[in-house]
């Protein structure tokens, strides 16, 4: 037999907060009530008469003579062959990306002898630097290994070893613990949603035993001698049952609109007022700048012309002409109030226009090399280990020694206290989404009732208007009551199911 799916609100609603086990078991369990109370109750009770008449078992199973298929089963088809087409553009995008980096090589190759040489990327030292202690030691080890080299190694390593294992430990101790509390969480939960689910079953009970109490009074009136005025659809679900709020949630929903209609128009508004005073902001900076660049000049050619110091001007000048970004008129324009000669004036503006027009510069070579293509290395660490390497290769200095001691204490208090603080986030985080999924559970209550009303009434409905559509036809008392009781046993086992 094929597994039975179950996909109504409530089993998904009681499955969120379920083990993989009580799943299983739960799923076993509805398998059960339905073959037991359901298939074999039909398969027993419900045998059909030897007659080679089907009009006694259309009454008593309620089948139409005129039932189409739903227009939707053709629907959503998909063509197998597409799901190729993805594949294939994957394949030719990859191939056009490599064909374009090519492409790239090919033309940068091609414009790199194009460029001026002032304008070319400078040649620079590839520098390592060494930011783990541990790889510190090692390679201070490797590069000297003498006594201290060797022992301040590996009592950094030990070091580590010590400190890995330490926060292993409280990794795991946070673990266990934050899952223990976890168990606890669920465990409330789960009695919590008991209250729940009970009012959820209850309620849907409730449901049936109203549709019960309605359809046995409205099938009453047509078994009855005297013949009642015939209403087939009056009784059956009022536009208040079936709208379920339909006004409100229209009216929300076109006060929503407003509401966003208006939050948009004022954010665009608002990026239409700031773009504006950015711009004004803009051109006033461009103004202030242009008065700072000319208060500069001028105070270089009070510079050129007061001071004695050539060097000093040189300098000066140099620094600030490349600071404001000048170019060759204003150059021409501070230097002639020098009393250099013109050879030296010359060489000057030469040399501050090349710098000016220079796209890269050398970087400073106790950073970052003199700039040989060779690999160079250094070490930027920033590690409470480092003190301890540091403390072993000088044991006697004694501020090496309170280095060590407090910036260890400061990284063990640190983690403890990230280790403490996480797991008091976790275990409230996990509380606190505990209460909302309870909270959601009992404002889905309401909603599932009227879905499984809903769709009762979904069931039913063909039903009935079957029923009346007998009674139009003048069948007899004894058939109608038939009819009218598989439409009751329908309500009451029929789905959508309820579990108990």
């Amino acid at each position: 037999m094929n597994k039975i799916q179950f996909n109504d609100s409530e089993t998904r609603r009681q499955h969120r907060n379920l083990t993989t086990s009580q799943k299983v078991n739960s799923y076993k369990t509805k398998e059960g009530v339905i073959v037991n109370n359901f298939i074999k109750d039909n398969d027993e009770n419900n045998v059909l008469p030897n007659s080679y008449n089907l009009d006694d078992t259309r009454d008593t199973l309620i089948i139409s003579s005129h039932t189409k298929l739903p227009k939707q089963l053709g629907e959503n088809l998909t063509n197998p062959e597409r799901s190729l087409l993805p594949i294939s553009a994957l394949a030719v995008g990859v191939m056009g990306i490599f064909a374009g980096v090519s492409a790239f090589v090919k033309r940068n190759a091609k414009i790199t002898n194009e460029i001026a040489k002032e304008k070319w990327i400078t040649s620079f030292t590839r520098n390592i630097s060494i930011n783990e202690e541990t790889v510190q030691a090692i390679v201070q080890m490797v590069q000297n290994p003498n006594r201290k080299t060797v022992r301040a190694g590996l009592g950094v390593l030990t070091l580590t070893a010590t400190a890995f294992m330490g926060k292993t430990f409280l990794d795991g101790f946070k673990d266990v613990w934050v899952k223990k509390r976890e168990a606890d969480i669920q465990k409330d939960l789960q009695e919590n949603l008991i209250a729940v689910e009970t009012q959820s079953f209850s309620g849907k009970m409730q449901i049936i035993r109203n549709m019960l109490s309605e359809k046995t009074k409205l099938f009453s009136e047509y078994l009855m001698p005297s013949e009642p005025k015939i209403q087939p659809f009056g009784m059956f679900t009022s536009s208040k049952d079936l709208s379920f709020g339909a006004s409100d949630a229209n009216k929300k929903e076109h006060s929503g609109f407003f509401k966003y209609f208006a939050l948009g128009s004022a954010t665009f508004a608002s990026i239409v007022a700031l773009s504006l005073y950015s711009m004004k902001n803009l051109r006033a900076g461009t103004v202030e700048t242009q008065k700072f660049i000319e208060k500069t000049k001028q105070d270089m050619q009070i510079i050129a012309k007061s001071s004695k110091n050539k060097k000093y001007v040189q300098d000066y000048l140099e620094n600030m002409l490349q600071f404001i970004n000048a170019n060759q008129s204003d150059i021409d324009e501070v230097v002639k109030h020098t009393s250099w000669s013109k050879k030296e004036k010359q060489r000057f503006v030469t040399r501050v226009m090349n710098k000016i027009n220079t796209s890269t510069v050398k970087v400073n070579p106790n950073i970052g090399g003199d700039g040989t293509q060779k690999p160079s290395f250094s070490s930027f660490v920033d590690d409470y280990r480092a003190f301890f390497y540091n403390l072993l290769i000088e044991p006697d200095n004694k501020q090496f020694q309170q280095l060590f001691f407090g910036t260890t204490a400061l990284a063990a208090v640190s983690y403890g206290g990230k280790i403490v603080g996480d797991a008091i986030k976790e275990v409230q985080v996990k509380k606190i989404n505990a209460q909302t999924e309870l909270d959601l559970q009992r404002r889905l209550i309401s909603t599932e009732l009227r879905n499984f009303k809903a769709k009762k009434d979904a069931a039913i409905k063909p039903l009935v208007e079957e029923f009346f559509s007998k009674v139009d036809e003048g069948k007899p008392k004894e058939q109608l009551k038939t009819m009218a009781e598989n439409i009751l046993l329908e309500i009451k086992n029929g789905p959508p199911f309820v579990y108990s």
